[in-house]
């Protein structure tokens, strides 16, 4: 019954071994070599204006869940599309139905200044 499953086991060994070994890899060949400038923070080439432990603005987590949660809700017209036919009239409705509840959503979202920056 398990036999079935060999084949998995030996991609999660192999994976976990290729894996393991890069790691262990990186660490014996890499270069040991430690000073100030690479030791410092770097991102895209600039160098930082802020410190990194600034705190970030309530409105940033905020639009970036609103942000999450309407694109959730756009994965659920990719099916509703393809059996858009077969659905017939109560498809419709019941996608309205879900497309007046997110926009009233939005809309109180919008009215109470959640998407703006300032």
């Amino acid at each position: 019954m398990l036999d079935q499953y060999i084949g998995v086991g030996i991609m999660l060994l192999m994976a976990i071994g290729i894996a393991g070994g890069m790691v262990l890899m990186t660490s014996i060949l890499g270069p040991k070599k430690k000073f100030a400038d690479k030791m410092e923070p770097f991102e895209c080439g600039e160098s930082q204006l802020v410190s990194p432990r600034q705190r970030f603005s309530v409105k940033f987590y905020l639009v970036a869940v609103l942000f999450v949660l309407f694109d959730i809700e756009a994965v659920f017209f990719f099916p509703w599309a393809i059996l858009f036919k077969r659905l017939g009239l109560f498809g419709f409705v019941e996608m309205l139905l879900f497309i007046l509840i997110l926009g009233v959503g939005l809309m109180y979202v919008w009215r109470r200044g959640g998407l703006d920056w300032e």
